[in-house]
């Protein structure tokens, strides 16, 4: 397993904030942390992993150790894939803190049957929750809706829209554009959402390791339709630093999104950076 390379202080800074509102910390990938003004912190998709180099190669620091976390209540995971549901990543969170976990079913069969953490880590079972669209349910001070998601490289991906007094915070995973967010954008008033974005470069195929031309993310057309059916007011991308190849400028984005009505603004953000939903 990876060590951080930045010790544990991004990790204290979290357990030490007070937040007013809600506190939204970016963990680079598509991770993140969300604190609430009663302590309640929730961790979404977070990977300290390298990937499989030379096919996936990590470009961002490795931010935290999980092991050092003390306080967390819960770990969702958007779906199935290595950097969104990771034993090394999260079941010492889960271990340290006595956090739930939260996912689809496909994620649960890679944490409960493929990696099997509860057997290689000191977690019950019974701290596993499977959800679906559709379903809704409560960590402390957040209620926490599950939404579709597309992403046609997953089995079962999900969306997460998370509501507290502050305000509303949407994580899209890696979805794609969606006939459903439209729905989903009236549905909610969402202040602040997180969508993945990324180029398209040539990655060495997982079966024939030949270079392959691919896009795992939304471009700069993508990511504006979806935020724009969601009615984002706050748009954060997100993975555009982690993968060798497939790496971005998020600040090409103004320009896509100047003529819209949303989003209505870009949150640009980089990994271990704060920001107030």
């Amino acid at each position: 397993m990876t060590t951080s390379d930045w010790g544990d202080w991004l990790v204290r800074a979290i357990e030490d904030a007070d937040p007013e509102g809600v506190a939204v910390w970016y963990l680079g990938c598509n991770g993140f942390v969300l604190k609430g003004a009663s302590g309640t912190t929730i961790c979404i998709d977070p990977y300290v992993g390298i990937g499989d180099p030379p096919r996936t190669v990590r470009m961002i620091p490795v931010p935290f150790d999980p092991e050092d976390f003390g306080e967390v209540d819960a770990v969702l995971a958007t779906h199935e894939h290595t950097d969104h549901v990771h034993g090394p990543s999260q079941a010492p969170i889960l271990a340290e803190t006595g956090a739930d976990f939260y996912a689809p079913d496909d994620s649960l069969a890679v944490a409960l049957d493929e990696e099997s953490w509860t057997d290689r880590w000191d977690i019950d079972r019974s701290r596993f929750h499977e959800v679906a669209e559709g379903d809704r349910f409560e960590v402390g001070e957040f209620s926490v809706a599950v939404e579709p998601a597309h992403d046609p490289d997953a089995t079962h991906p999900v969306s997460f829209v998370i509501e507290h007094s502050a305000g509303t915070f949407f994580h899209g995973g890696d979805t794609k554009p969606s006939d459903e967010f439209e729905r989903v954008g009236r549905t909610y008033d969402i202040d602040l959402g997180v969508l993945a974005f990324g180029s398209e470069g040539r990655i060495p195929d997982k079966e024939s390791g030949e270079p392959s031309r691919t896009r795992w993310y939304n471009n700069e057309n993508q990511l504006v339709e979806a935020a724009s059916d969601l009615r984002i007011d706050r748009l954060l991308p997100s993975h555009w630093d982690m993968w060798r190849g497939l790496t971005a400028d998020p600040t090409a984005l103004y320009h896509h999104a100047r003529s819209f009505e949303y989003p209505q603004r870009l949150d640009i953000v980089e990994i271990g950076d704060r920001v107030e939903l």
